[in-house]
């Protein structure tokens, strides 16, 4: 069996306090604790859709607002992907995944190109989800992007719940990020005519 692909990383700021452990190659084991228990929800079906074995401890100045955590947990995060996959060789580099969630119908399609960039289309109906600010998962979504170097498009076809369209973005894509990272044992170099993923 081909060596796990993983990553440990921190980020320390005045703001947060990070530090993330992250297994490409994992069967979804998860231990998620961030200050913000929506966060924490979506972490964790992120994780347990995309196989990743997935331990994230943060602390952050949720006492002013969730902004600060939730972005630098998704700066981590891309960061951690850009680390484990290495060179990206023998990968498929691309995913994609439909998923219901009750009426919600959410589409997740990404590139591992190296080319981190966000296309989002997700209407969210409620600005809250409890104590969460809805409109911090397309900061969530950018800061993984941009960070993990992911070309990433996320699109709602259907939907009038926001916790069950936020809830099916992340499963979705857990499940296109678990398709792209996994190995093509006919790949032996990097999917890409020009050589490299940068």
């Amino acid at each position: 069996m081909s060596q796990q692909r993983k990553a440990q990383l921190a980020r320390k700021t005045a703001e947060t306090d990070i530090n993330v452990c992250l297994n490409l190659d994992g069967t979804g084991i998860y231990e998620v604790q961030t200050g913000v228990g929506f966060l924490d929800h979506m972490l964790c079906l992120w994780a347990r859709h995309g196989a990743l074995d997935l331990t994230i401890k943060a602390r952050g100045d949720t006492y002013i607002d969730d902004h600060h955590t939730v972005e630098d947990i998704g700066i981590t995060l891309g960061l951690a992907i850009k680390e484990a996959l290495g060179d990206k060789a023998g990968i498929n580099r691309y995913g994609h995944a439909l998923v219901p969630m009750d009426e919600a119908l959410i589409l997740v399609a990404l590139d591992l190109s190296g080319r981190g960039h966000l296309e989002l289309d997700l209407p969210l109906p409620s600005t809250k989800v409890g104590s969460f600010d809805t409109e911090l998962v397309e900061e969530f979504f950018r800061a993984m992007a941009v960070n993990g170097g992911i070309t990433l498009h996320v699109r709602m076809l259907s939907g009038r719940n926001t916790h069950h369209i936020i809830e099916g973005a992340f499963k979705a894509l857990g499940r296109a990020l678990r398709q792209a990272v996994a190995r093509d044992e006919r790949l032996t170099g990097i999917p890409s005519t020009k050589g490299v993923l940068s």
